[in-house]
């Protein structure tokens, strides 16, 4: 476990994520829910500690004791257990947002996919048990609306002390919390004491619909199937028989926690705001979806045997951008006005501000997107057996998006990493305009367009003509842009995604330049702050998802030893959970940027299948 603080917050990567694909949660190791959104993940919060310590919180915990002796995932899970010795006894506790069997009935307003594996019950479950001795065990709920500007009332249900709902003007659905606890209320808190002996057990069900446990009997079997879901849902991947499969396991089962459901759409991140740099100003709200992820997201689910989860996402994917100007990012339900706010009246995690909801990013212009959203549809077609014949509207649709990219490539804009400084000519940008021309070739021969075919090979031609000759520096090394000679980890996609070949010395030069020169202690940085106008002020950590496009290109060029030595590396700074945020402070190891990132664990996905497959050859 991390052992830096900031100002009383745990490290980021002491946080433990929970999912039931509809909502997300972050518990702290002290036994606190410090991050729920309601009813969805980009909701305003109810518990908001880990923005402000006076935010909200839910915690669940043994008397003095705020240090656990173990925590880990239930194997193939996301239900988190936490093991707690006490002077008096031992405790283990089993935090999860509870799932089930879909059992039919009405279907939920806002859902746009039917249930698959299971379905959310809405329920934030939490089941300690005394295993020897007594211990005395702790609840505090305390839930505060709005990002914490708005505070709740608490009333009891029933005859008894065991149920009682909060109410707050203005918010729904309606929070219920049920337990075998005996709640005390005042004002916005509801609280309790109780002490147990082994073999006995407490809970506490925070829901906000009807699928609570009454009883602790209930509550137990409820937690036990909701672990046998997510085991189900493993089963269903494959994985390679290798000591970091472990690894692969918990990237896949994170990035199934941050997919929505309802919708088909996967989250960039769980949070906001978590500062890329240490009480610095780059924090950004990261709960939405990317077009950017795209073609490696269905990349890593269709390398793993998840394709009917690609199939999800790509449907996700075709309805948002099917109707009016793509952009590079939206909402989890397709929605189209992100507009950034400030919330100043948060201390920001570890007093990073502005604490940011919304982002401004999403009306940038950045070209990179015509390639990824190409290479999503060319990868689709080739690996989904429900997708081989396109009809014509989809046809029409990819045409559409080759000719704005043909349309775009001749334009300045904000590049892959959304600076926030004057557009430039990136030369990612460019190489992804030339994979959306490519793989539209590729998707027009299939089809037998062949006018098609030759008018836009003969523009991929040009583009390539084009990076190689004002993208390259003097010593044969591809550029940040065409004005600079500075490096960029945007680089390495160059031979990702096949703009070259690995054999091409430029690119081999670009691999090993980033590798030696655009590093710290070994971890890559997106590029060097000193170097890249991005609007912003401060130093930032190394990215980590660079880090492993790194060993994918090492990978490639034959550097298979290098290649291993940093992906070991990497692992080893996974959090004490397996789980990663988007960026590593080299000289620590602290975890920086929100979390948990899906662009990281896919990006883990992509190198470690990639080495393994570079060492069997």
């Amino acid at each position: 476990m991390s052992t830096d603080h900031n100002d009383g917050f745990p490290p980021i990567a002491d946080y433990a994520f929970l999912s039931d694909c509809e909502t997300c949660a972050l518990v702290a190791p002290s036994g606190q829910v410090e991050w729920l959104c309601l009813p969805r993940p980009d909701s305003q919060s109810v518990f908001g500690g880990l923005l402000d310590r006076s935010a909200g919180v839910f915690a669940v915990m043994p008397a003095g004791v705020t240090v656990p002796t173990q925590r880990r995932y239930l194997p193939g899970s996301m239900v988190l257990e936490t093991t707690w010795r006490t002077p008096t006894g031992w405790l283990v506790m089993h935090d999860s947002l509870s799932v089930g069997a879909w059992t039919g009935g009405s279907r939920r307003p806002g859902r746009r996919r039917p249930p698959g594996e299971f379905i959310a019950r809405n329920v934030l479950l939490r089941v300690i048990t005394c295993i020897d001795g007594e211990a005395e065990v702790l609840l505090n709920c305390l839930p505060l609306f709005d990002y914490g500007r708005l505070s709740g009332s608490w009333s009891y249900t029933g005859d008894g002390y065991e149920c009682a709902v909060v109410s707050c003007d203005g918010f729904d659905p309606e929070l219920r919390l049920t337990t075998n606890f005996q709640l005390g209320l005042v004002q916005a808190r509801a609280y309790s004491r109780s002490s147990i002996r082994e073999g006995e057990g407490v809970f506490a069900a925070l829901s906000w619909g009807d699928s609570a446990p009454a009883t602790l009997d209930e509550a137990h079997a409820q937690s036990v199937e909701t672990a046998k879901h997510w085991r189900q849902w493993l089963k269903g991947g494959t994985f390679p028989d290798h000591p970091w499969r472990s690894y692969l396991e918990r990237s896949a089962l994170t990035l199934k926690g941050l997919s929505h459901a309802p919708t088909g759409a996967v989250l960039a991140a769980a949070t906001t705001s978590l500062p890329e740099t240490p009480g610095g100003e780059r924090n950004w709200d990261y709960r939405f979806t990317w077009i950017r992820d795209s073609s490696f997201l269905l990349w890593g689910l269709f390398t793993l045997g998840f394709e009917w989860e690609a199939f999800e996402y790509f449907s996700f994917l075709a309805e948002t951008v099917a109707g009016g100007d793509v952009q590079i990012m939206y909402g989890i339900d397709g929605e189209k006005d992100l507009t950034e706010h400030t919330l100043d009246h948060l201390s920001g995690y570890g007093g990073a501000r502005p604490v940011r909801i919304g982002n401004g990013a999403y009306d940038q212009k950045q070209h990179d997107v015509w390639g990824m959203l190409l290479d999503s549809f060319a990868l689709h077609v080739r690996r989904n057996r429900l997708s081989q014949q396109l009809p014509r509207a989809a046809w029409d649709l990819i045409s559409r998006y080759v000719e704005e990219a043909i349309a775009h490539w001749q334009d300045a804009d904000r590049g892959i990493w959304e600076v926030r400084g004057d557009p430039k000519h990136f030369t990612a940008s460019k190489v992804l305009c030339w994979v959306a021309l490519d793989r539209g070739v590729k998707l027009a021969d299939d089809r037998g367009d062949d006018d098609r075919a030759e008018r836009w090979r003969e523009v991929a031609d040009q583009i390539k003509a084009e990076v190689c000759e004002r993208g390259v520096d003097d010593r044969g090394v591809f550029k940040q842009h065409y004005d600079a000679d500075a490096l960029d980890a945007s680089l390495l996609l160059i031979p990702l995604m096949g703009f070259l070949p690995p054999e091409d010395e430029r690119v081999r030069a670009t691999v090993l330049a980033i590798a030696d020169e655009l590093t710290e202690d070994g971890l890559v940085l997106r590029y060097s702050v000193h170097e890249t106008d991005d609007g912003l002020s401060g130093e930032e950590g190394t990215f980590t998802m660079c880090s492993f496009w790194l060993v994918s290109a090492l990978s490639q060029i034959g550097q298979v030893e290098r290649a291993r030595a940093l992906c070991e590396r990497l692992l080893s700074f996974a959090s004490p959970l397996e789980l990663y945020a988007e960026e590593i402070d080299a000289k620590t190891g602290r975890h920086l940027g929100n979390f948990p990132q899906a662009f990281t664990h896919l990006s883990l996905i992509n190198a470690v299948m990639q080495l393994i497959e570079a060492e069997k050859r």
